[in-house]
This record gives C-alpha cells, sequence and structure tokens, in this order.
C-alpha cells in the first residue's frame, strides 16, 4: 500500500470544490433562452378533475405557455412504472395503477402534478401556476395501509381491488406453524417502522433542453442513475429516442435513495422545451420536495419468533404491510419483497422462517428506496424481537444473540440469500468491549442516584449490497441488469481518466477510485480523474445504490485496470528487451524485477501512442474497457451498542455512548468509510427519536411538510459516536469489498429503541420516541 493507495486515509479530492462554493448543482446550469417552469398540484388528496382552464394563466406577463396532461398524453408520451415485477403468492402479477406525468382524470395525493407553467422567470412562472382554474370533484381518501384494505375503504385505482397491489410470500409456511405450536416460548410484537422523508441537502431539479436543429434533447438532472433515466424515459415514457437522448447528473447534494427514480418533473421539463421550443428548468423548494419526493419504510409488522428449551431460535413468522402511496414507483415492489423479507434470518441460524407481505395504495406520497431499502425494515423486525425475547426469557441480549449466531459460511438462509462469508462474534465482542458492556451496571446505578433513568440497547444487523447477479434479480423479477461498467484510459502523458458507470453524490468516489488506480500504478491520485454522470461521456451504467459503488463499481475498474496492465507491460517488456513476465509496475514506473532495468509510467504511455516502437501485431493506444457482473450480493454485518440516560420528569432522552462496530470487508479509505458510517448513525438515530412523517387521515393533508414540522436531528441531538470495523474479506468480488454506505442506518434504530424501552422498563413504544411518547409510556 502507498500514502494514497488502497487503506491511506487520503483526504476527499472533490470537498476543496464543494466548502468553496465551486461544486456545479442543476441548479447551477444556464442554457441560452432558458425559462422558469412551475408545477401547478393538487391540494387534494383524492379528486376527481372536472375542467381545467389555463386561459387567464397564459395571458399573464412573461408566461410562455401553460401544458396540461391533456397534451401530454395527446403526444404518446407515456406513464410511469415501476421495474420489477412481483408475482402474488397466487400467481397473480402486481396491480400497477395508471400514472400520467400530469393527472387527466384524478388526482391521487397532495402534490400531484397536474400542469406545468413555463415563463421568463420563476416568480412569473409561480404567479401563473396560481392563476390556473381546476374544479375538482372532492372524494374520500385514505392515509392507512392497514385501513385501505378495509372494507368499503376509498379505491384508489380500478386495477387494484381493494387497493391491494400484491400479496405475496417467501419461505416455508407450515415448517415455520410447526416450530411455534412446539416452541418451548414464542415472543409475539407488533412493530410499525414509521414514514420517513428523505431530505437530501439538494433538492431535486431538472433542466430540459431540446436542440431543434439537430433533433437531440439533453436533461440536467438530480440522478443517482443517469443512464437509467435515459433508458426509461426513451424505452418506456417515450420522450425521445435514446441515441437523441443525453442525460447529465452533474454534482448532485445528496440522495439517499430518493433520487434512483424517475419523477415526473424530469419527463415534463423536456417534452415541455419540445412544445415550448425553449429550454425549461424546474427546481423543487422544500415543501415540493416533502410533498413529492418518493418517502421511506412506513410497515406495519405482526411478528411470532419461536425458541426451543435450550433458547435456540427455531422459527419466525412475519405479517407485514407495506404502504405504497398513490402510486408504484421505480423500485418500490422490491423494497418490502427481496430487500427486506431476505433479510429476516438477521445474523442467526434460524431454521424455518415464514414472511407474508401486503402491498398497499394510499392517498399518499409514493413510498420507494430510502437508505438500506429493505434492511432496516428487516433488521428493526428481528433485533426488536431478539431483544425483546431476551428480556422475556430472563437472559442476556449478548448471549441470547451470541447462542444463535450463524458460524459456518458458506450458510443458505430459508428466505434465498447465501451469505458467503462473516464472522458476527468479532463484531459483538469488539462493540461490547469499546461499550464497557460488563461496567453497565454500575453506571446505571449510577444514575438512578441522579434521578436518571439508564438503559443499554443492542443491535445486530446484517445487509445484502451489491444487488446481483443480473440473472439472478432478472429471475426474481427485476427489469434491468445489476453489473457495472468502466473504462481506463490511459493518456499519451500518462495521466489517467476512469469512466464509471457508478454516480457519486457524496460518496467520494473521485477519491477512492483515484487510490484504486494510484495503488495499482504507483502514480500520485493528482494524475487521475473520474468521469461520470454523462450518458455521452460513459456509455453505460448502472448508478449507484444499495452501497454498490465499492463491490460492484470498483471491481468493474478492477478488470479494467488489469487489462491495462496486461498491455502496458507487454509495451515495457519490448521496450526494456526483457520477459514480460518480470515486469512489475510501481511507483510510477515499470521495471525489471530484480534489478534497476526502468522505465516511467509516462514513457510507457507515450510508447503506446506514438506507436514507433510497439510489439509487432499491437494496436496503438492504451485504454480498456470492462463490465463486472457480481456472483452474489455482499453482506455486511455489525453491532452497534447504544446506551442513554432518560429525563422522568420530561421523557428526553440523552444518548450518553453510541459503539458502532462493522464488518465492511476490505476498506479502500478508513476515513471516508467513517464519515460514511456517523452519516447512517445521524438518520437512523434521527428516524429512532426524531423524524415522521404525518398526514391528516381525514383530509389527506400532510402535516409535516416544512422543517418547523418535520424534525431533522441537529449536531446536538446527536453523540460522539466511536466507530471500529472488523474484517472479514468478501470472497465474491476482487477487492474484498461489501459496502458501507447504509450499515449505520440500518443498525441503529433498534439499537436506540432498545436502549430507551430497557431505561423506562416499558417496551411498547414506537418510533420516533419523541419525549412526548416516552414520557407517556413511563405513566
Amino acid at each position: 500500500m502507498g500514502i494514497e493507495g488502497i487503506g491511506a486515509r487520503v483526504a476527499r479530492k472533490e470537498d476543496k470544490r464543494f466548502i468553496t462554493g465551486l461544486g456545479r448543482y442543476v441548479d447551477d446550469m444556464v442554457v441560452p433562452g432558458m425559462k422558469h417552469a412551475a408545477f401547478v398540484r393538487s391540494p387534494h388528496a383524492h379528486a376527481r378533475i372536472r375542467s381545467i382552464n389555463v386561459d387567464a394563466a397564459g395571458g399573464m406577463p412573461g408566461v410562455i405557455g401553460v401544458l396540461t396532461g391533456k397534451e401530454l398524453q395527446g403526444d404518446g408520451i407515456g406513464n410511469l412504472i415501476c421495474g420489477w415485477m412481483v408475482h402474488s403468492k397466487d400467481g397473480s402479477p402486481m396491480k400497477m395503477g395508471a400514472w400520467s406525468a400530469l393527472a387527466t382524470e384524478k388526482v391521487r395525493y397532495v402534490g400531484d402534478a397536474v400542469a406545468i407553467v413555463v415563463a421568463d422567470t420563476r416568480g412569473q412562472a409561480r404567479d401563473a401556476a396560481e392563476a390556473v382554474e381546476i374544479d375538482y370533484e372532492e372524494l374520500p381518501a385514505v392515509t392507512d395501509a392497514v385501513k385501505a384494505l378495509e372494507k368499503g375503504a376509498p379505491q384508489l385505482h380500478p386495477e387494484a381491488e381493494g387497493n391491494l397491489i400484491y400479496d405475496w410470500e417467501i419461505g416455508d409456511g407450515a415448517a415455520t406453524d410447526s416450530a411455534l405450536a412446539g416452541a418451548a416460548h414464542v415472543t409475539r410484537m407488533k412493530i410499525v417502522n414509521n414514514r420517513l422523508v428523505p431530505n437530501a441537502m439538494e433538492p431535486r431539479a431538472a433542466l430540459g433542453h431540446y436542440d431543434k436543429a439537430e433533433d437531440h434533447y439533453t436533461c440536467w438532472t438530480t440522478s443517482q442513475n443517469p443512464h437509467v433515466a435515459r433508458l426509461v424515459m426513451s424505452a418506456f415514457y417515450n420522450v425521445a429516442p435514446e441515441n437523441k437522448l443525453r442525460v447529465i447528473a452533474p454534482d448532485v447534494g445528496g440522495g439517499f435513495g430518493s433520487k434512483i427514480f424517475i419523477y415526473p418533473e424530469e419527463i415534463v421539463c423536456l417534452w415541455a422545451s419540445k412544445r415550448t421550443g425553449v429550454p425549461v428548468k424546474w427546481v423543487a423548494d422544500r415543501t415540493e420536495s416533502f410533498l413529492t419526493d418518493a418517502h421511506g419504510r412506513d410497515h406495519v409488522t405482526e411478528v411470532q419468533m419461536a425458541f426451543d428449551a435450550d433458547n435456540r431460535i427455531t422459527g419466525l413468522k412475519v405479517d407485514t404491510i407495506a404502504n405504497f402511496g398513490a402510486y408504484m414507483s421505480l423500485f418500490s415492489s422490491s423494497v418490502p419483497t427481496y430487500l427486506y423479507a431476505t433479510l429476516l434470518s438477521g445474523q442467526y441460524d434460524i431454521p424455518a422462517i415464514h414472511a407474508n407481505v401486503r402491498a398497499v395504495y394510499t392517498n399518499t406520497a409514493p413510498v420507494d428506496a430510502y437508505r438500506g431499502a429493505g434492511r432496516p425494515e428487516a433488521t428493526y423486525v428481528v433485533e426488536r424481537v431478539v431483544e425483546t425475547a431476551a428480556r422475556e426469557l430472563g437472559v442476556s441480549p449478548a448471549e441470547l444473540r451470541r447462542k444463535n449466531f450463524i458460524r459456518e459460511f458458506p450458510h443458505q438462509t430459508p428466505v434465498i440469500m447465501n451469505y458467503d462469508a462473516g464472522d458476527y462474534d468479532a463484531s459483538l465482542d469488539a462493540a461490547m468491549r469499546e461499550a464497557d458492556y460488563d461496567g453497565f451496571p454500575a453506571r446505571r446505578a449510577e444514575a438512578e442516584k441522579r434521578g436518571r433513568k439508564r438503559g443499554i440497547g443492542m443491535s445486530c444487523y446484517i445487509e445484502a449490497c451489491g444487488i446481483a447477479p443480473s440473472a439472478a434479480v432478472g429471475s426474481l423479477g427485476a427489469g434491468v441488469g445489476l453489473w457495472e461498467s468502466a473504462e481506463v484510459r490511459v493518456n499519451a502523458a500518462g495521466t489517467i481518466e476512469v469512466l464509471t458507470g457508478s454516480h457519486s453524490h457524496g460518496q467520494g468516489h473521485e477519491t477512492t477510485f483515484s487510490q484504486l488506480v494510484a495503488e495499482r500504478f504507483g502514480v500520485p491520485i493528482e494524475q487521475v480523474s473520474i468521469v461520470h454522470g454523462d450518458t455521452d461521456k460513459v456509455q453505460m451504467g448502472m448508478g449507484t445504490y444499495g452501497s454498490r459503488s465499492g463491490a460492484v463499481g470498483m471491481s468493474a475498474i478492477v478488470k479494467a485496470l488489469d487489462k491495462v496492465e496486461a498491455k502496458a507491460k507487454k509495451i515495457a517488456a519490448h521496450l526494456l528487451e526483457a520477459d514480460e513476465s518480470d515486469i512489475v509496475i510501481e511507483n510510477g514506473e515499470a521495471k525489471v524485477a530484480g534489478t534497476d532495468r526502468t522505465v516511467p509510467w509516462f514513457q510507457v504511455a507515450l510508447a503506446a501512442y506514438t506507436a514507433h516502437n510497439l510489439p509487432e501485431g499491437m494496436e496503438p493506444g492504451l485504454k480498456e474497457g470492462a463490465f463486472y457482473d457480481p456472483t452474489n450480493f455482499t453482506f455486511p454485518a455489525g453491532c452497534y451498542i447504544c446506551e442513554v440516560e432518560v429525563d422522568p420528569e420530561t421523557g428526553h432522552t440523552d444518548i450518553v455512548q453510541f459503539v458502532a462496530a462493522d464488518d465492511f470487508g476490505n476498506v479502500i479509505n478508513p476515513m471516508i468509510v467513517e464519515g460514511q458510517v456517523h452519516g447512517g448513525l445521524a438518520q437512523g438515530i434521527g428516524q429512532a427519536l426524531l423524524e415522521g412523517c404525518h398526514y391528516d387521515p381525514a383530509t389527506g393533508q400532510l402535516i409535516t411538510a416544512s422543517y418547523m414540522d418535520y424534525t431533522m436531528p441537529r449536531a446536538d441531538d446527536l453523540p460522539s459516536f466511536r466507530v471500529s470495523t472488523t474484517n472479514t474479506p468478501c470472497p465474491g468480488n476482487p477487492l474484498g469489498i461489501k459496502g458501507c454506505g447504509e450499515a449505520g442506518a440500518i443498525g441503529s434504530p433498534p439499537a436506540l429503541i432498545n436502549a430507551i424501552t430497557d431505561a423506562i422498563g416499558n417496551n411498547d413504544l414506537t418510533m420516533p420516541a419523541t419525549p412526548q411518547k416516552v414520557w407517556a409510556a413511563m405513566q
């Protein structure tokens, strides 16, 4: 390892432009002749559209055009789709209701887009949007998924009778029922996973530009996967032919899953640009983000866990109702099925598991992947019930977990996943050591003297990252492959460009990907540039989500580097008149092993392009591409321990200690990994303590539509985290990487709720555990 190579704590290259205000985001983009858009959105959760009158708005100052769904559909623009097919247990396909980018007959949630106004300025567009006259017939609405399934509930889509999208199952129901019937002890719980709003620092934005002279479209968008956006908008939505559509995702200020999807706004801005003859830019304000960004979580689950007389888990039965909101988003169907139920074994050797999942339409914003996407929901179920079982059985929560850990790998779970490697005892031991777990009783006694209630909680999580292989996810219903691509270009002077299908929206790819190249060739990372986020520069890619950039994206780079290195060694051997097998490349030069005969890296590159002296039959140039399709998911895992103090008079919770011990396999940059864990922990603690998305059940109005109402965590809400890593390298990719981006958000909520319920002596507590809820639980 060099000072800038794999394992080094290298400061992020990209941060200089970000902290000096030189980042370039969609809202920074200016195109000659550009105009601004505002969307007319439904004020009702459920209503029929009787009529739309745009005459007054169209005549206002600066207005270029006012467009509705009638024109959109007339131009053949297709409905938005869900790209992952899930079948119910009776074999019937999921019931996908129609979702037009601009509603034409009905609106189904507050914020549903009905029309777009294009004007010279943003203010003029907004003023005109308010002047669009829409006659609505308001209909009854339902926001609660359990109530949406009840007889007589308001119906959202004719395609989905009773609002049921699918009724899906996995596992062996008979074996699980048998385990429950024969159990020495059964722990039963109802568990609610609260709805969240993503809240990326940069709101969503889109700039659509139709160039009439070239008959070509360009879309700048806040996307985690621009190539998928281009594919879907061309192949499914009929916005533009793929070869005439360029999608650019420049700097993106956070995504957390919410920017994976293709939303109505990108489609409509591109279409409106052609319709009006001007480039069209839209940037969401924060309330629009609250209303229309895909929300996360929102599960209600009944769970039963069976134990034998020796406290070994013998079965797990789970019944989940998942709220999908008003429409099916791009990957929504996969979240509570193949990304959730397949992780219900956790870190434990459970012989029988059965999960039933019902997905439901409600009059709320669409719900899709949010940091962790199904794995936080699975971990919350498993880790809350294991902790509760330990209390019911009167045994140590740590030792109950240890007794049931999987210890032999590979391990086939009863719910599809085949865990390839892990050492769960190592993470548990590391966390308990750092938390001084054995010293907790003394700390609790000391807190009691001060009139405080002290509790400790644990969570042992596992997740599945780098979703793959493509053939496997295809067989499960995925509409795309989940490989990744890379191209490595060595320029004539020896500088190196890496073109990657991964997309960075805060993960530090420009640094870590450069470290990979620096490790291979010994060049300074300043000589390496990372190109991403532009479909005209990178041939194809699947983007960044599910902690796939390292395990999948970097593995593709490794394959391309292998090819470049092989050719570079042939050239160097020819120049040095040596055998190719004796050539090593390090410290910025190629040399004959065991000698002082060397040639600088830049001369190898120059020789490739001057082509004056190459091995016979070799093509000039030094660039190679590769695609990488993983053989399996990767399985990061870890143990989190949280310690809290609760004020019995107010219900206020203070986190006095939070310890995280994660197994991410091999680590490229420890400093960036720590930052990812800290960010994930902040989001998980936010969910557990503060955040919650709430709709008025009578009207369907979003009550938490601003930062005044939706409680985001602040710095003073969070402790100083103590993080560490253990390492069992992943055997399934060339770098041994598992992924780190979502772990913190997955493992932290159950650890914190377990700690609070331990402190107050009442296990009946839902997230967010606000002071009011905690105080009420203590009464």
